[in-house]
């Protein structure tokens, strides 16, 4: 093992100490039983304080890495760094290898109580330096992302960076590529089909030879993460209303949400995507023109919502019901199982747990549920539902217009001031006189909200296609099992099993 004497000089001054009287400070530190050791000198005249890009202190650096020094000495603390941050960092290597660092000026030797002392100390000025440039960091970062700048990140297939100024700053901002738009809208197009899976639509691109036009290739998780990410949709109302359910931190103001825009969703860095709970999430309008019509976007999303559980259960034919039953004690899926064939030879489906079968978390239902069973008592409660529904008029031409989004974002207003007006009376901040006006303006607010419902109303009648009438529960006996599955998707949110085998269906109208 060897002793480093190290000295450092930036320039040349009047009164100012050599690195080599430097080093003749540093010899006195030598103990006598430290005599017989190797003394190795290494000199940095001319270099500054302010970084480690110096000759001699790399190559101080590398011995200690190889496991050769022992102990450093210098004349004085600065000479190793003027850098706080680095000077820990020094610190903490040098206490990693078990090398003694000592100051011949300061009383500084870390092999002592009052050494370690002083490293404990400047490791917490460290940290708290550290902490307030993460800490500024991070809002700036949030600054700039509610105020719609693109913060990068891999750039998004369809679109290239150009340089704009937002708010009087100079940035970049998407700006979509016609010829790779076209593959995009495409794409979207094709998987919002019904049967489309993700598989089915790689291979569909495959053999149509669509492939990205910047040389790469197609996999399952980039088209899933194309189909997921916001930045293609035209943001409306409805794309409002999916983030927000989901907890969304809504940064953009709902009257923004016009359908013309693109949205960036960001936050958490470990966002678990399979939760229902955004919380931990943000989204905020670009600047960018959207590219993907938002009935198909959201059509889109909920085909992925499906494959995040753990069976696929959009192209489960086992059911119709599939992808639709939950077991109300853990929240997952439940699947059908074929089970083992009775003595009278009859091979019955049952339903069963994903979150016993295969995330060993729940315990499942205590009574069998057999699939064939629940289809027919679901088939007859929808049969009574349609009832209600004989000769509704199929209407068209309902979402997509400028018109109808108007009116949803006139109710959004509405809602936002009701919760608003609401907070403040429950503050209990009122006294009176401003309770009864208050009273008075929560009135108003429900008025003009029924008012945009009527509206919407009126829109509806006005656009509905009265040519096409059609007998709902006629069709609805006759219907095979693409049919069940397609009703069953719109009519139904989800059927609950309970741990006792209670079955309750929640419907979506």
């Amino acid at each position: 093992m060897a002793i480093i004497l190290y000295a450092r000089k930036s320039v040349e001054r009047e009164n100012s100490i050599s690195c080599e009287t430097q080093i003749e400070y540093c010899k006195m530190m030598i103990r006598p039983d430290e005599r017989d050791e190797k003394v190795i000198t290494l000199i940095d005249n001319g270099f500054s304080g302010g970084n480690v890009n110096r000759d001699g202190f790399q190559k101080m650096m590398k011995l200690i890495r190889q496991g050769k020094i022992s102990k450093v000495v210098v004349y004085k603390l600065d000479r190793i760094s003027r850098s706080l941050s680095d000077f820990v960092n020094i610190l903490q290597e040098f206490k990693a290898y078990k090398v003694e660092f000592v100051s011949s000026q300061e009383a500084f030797d870390t092999s002592s109580p009052y050494g370690e002392l002083i490293v404990k100390i400047l490791m917490v000025f460290a940290e708290f330096e550290r902490t307030s440039i993460i800490n500024r960091v991070t809002q700036a970062y949030a600054h700039r992302s509610e105020m719609g700048f693109y913060m990068g990140g891999r750039q998004p297939y369809g679109f290239e960076l150009v340089p704009t100024i937002i708010h009087n700053i100079k940035t970049k901002k998407l700006e979509p590529i016609p010829s790779e738009t076209e593959q995009i809208q495409y794409i979207f197009e094709v998987y919002s089909q019904e049967n489309i899976s993700l598989g089915k639509l790689l291979n569909i691109l495959t053999a149509e030879g669509k492939l990205p036009l910047n040389g790469s290739s197609w996999s399952t998780a980039k088209l899933s993460s194309m189909l997921k990410n916001p930045i293609y949709v035209k943001s409306d109302s409805d794309v409002y209303d999916y983030f927000e359910c989901h907890g969304t931190q809504m940064i953009t103001d709902v009257s923004m949400f016009t359908g013309e825009y693109g949205a960036q969703l960001y936050g958490h860095s470990k966002h678990n995507s399979n939760s229902p709970d955004w919380s931990d999430m943000k989204l905020v309008l670009l600047t960018h023109k959207g590219i993907i019509d938002s009935g198909i976007w959201l059509k889109c999303q909920y085909k992925l919502e499906k494959n995040r559980q753990i069976t696929n259960s959009c192209c489960n034919r086992t059911s119709w019901l599939a992808g639709k039953v939950i077991c109300e004690k853990c929240g997952h899926t439940m699947t059908t199982v074929k089970g083992k064939v009775n003595k009278n030879g009859e091979m019955r489906r049952y339903f069963n747990c994903t979150g016993k079968s295969h995330l060993k978390i729940c315990t499942g239902t205590h009574y069998t549920v057999y699939a064939e069973d629940l289809e027919n008592m679901v088939c007859e409660c929808i049969t009574e539902k349609m009832s209600v529904l004989t000769d509704i008029g199929i209407k068209s031409n309902q979402k997509g217009t400028s018109e109808l989004n108007d009116l949803k974002l006139k109710i959004k207003a509405v809602e936002k001031a009701e919760n608003q007006l609401m907070e403040t009376i429950l503050s209990g901040g009122l006294n009176n006189d401003l309770l009864d006006l208050a009273n008075q303006k929560a009135t108003q607010l429900k008025r003009d909200k029924q008012v945009l419902y009527d509206k919407i109303d009126e829109y509806n009648y006005k656009h509905e296609d009265s040519g096409v009438i059609v007998d709902l529960a006629k069709s609805w006996k006759k219907a095979d099992y693409s049919r069940k599955k397609s009703v069953a998707e719109i009519m139904i949110n989800k059927i609950l099993i309970s741990e006792d085998g209670n079955i309750e269906i929640i419907w979506n109208i």
